[in-house]
């Protein structure tokens, strides 16, 4: 009897195996031949799933993006405080900064090594990162685009000085400041 095979599950299940490869070697140095040695798969086996290394890529930070927000949103619960939730967001990011430095780090080596001149790639960059902002900008119950972006930027900025080594600087302290300064704004924090 042949096997059933998931074609969906398998392709996540390859998504996910090649995180660590593109972790461990870098976008621009790994090969699809090595992914798929990595992956314990046939090369053909990868382009039946994946048409190149970029489509792979760029369905891997997709699936990442949407993992990342559906872990924070059940691990943070529902603060009744806009303090509370953007403090909850850069706490999120703080436990998990060894992975999200990681796919940070990666999306840096990416687009240096990329051909922006193909709007499609940058596209598809902007929609995964846009559903991520709308997604959690819901969670916080902003609609004011500024502030959103402004929370972003934020956090975008803390993460990259973490990278590059401002290890004393904390998510936690950070996350407070942000939230009690927004929520000063908005006024909800008399």
């Amino acid at each position: 009897m042949p096997k059933i095979v998931d074609h969906d599950q398998y392709r996540q299940e390859l998504l996910m195996k090649s995180f660590d490869l593109f972790a461990q070697k870098s976008y621009s140095s790994i090969t699809m031949r090595q992914l798929a040695q990595g992956i314990g798969v046939s090369t053909g086996t990868l382009y039946h799933y994946f048409a190149s290394k970029e489509a792979l890529f760029l369905q891997l930070t997709e699936e990442l993006d949407r993992q990342n927000v559906m872990h924070f949103l059940a691990e943070a619960g529902n603060p009744p405080t806009l303090k509370e939730r953007i403090e909850s967001l850069f706490q999120f990011v703080a436990k998990h900064e060894d992975h999200i430095g990681k796919q940070t780090l990666l999306w840096i080596d990416f687009c240096q090594h990329n051909d922006w001149s193909d709007s499609s790639t940058k596209e598809k960059f902007k929609e995964v990162d846009e559903q991520t902002i709308l997604a959690l900008a819901d969670y916080m119950q902003i609609t004011d685009r500024v502030i959103i972006d402004l929370i972003f930027n934020l956090l975008y900025g803390l993460m990259l000085r973490r990278l590059f080594g401002e290890e004393t600087i904390s998510y936690t302290e950070q996350g407070a400041l942000v939230g009690k300064m927004l929520a000063n704004y908005m006024g909800e924090e008399k």
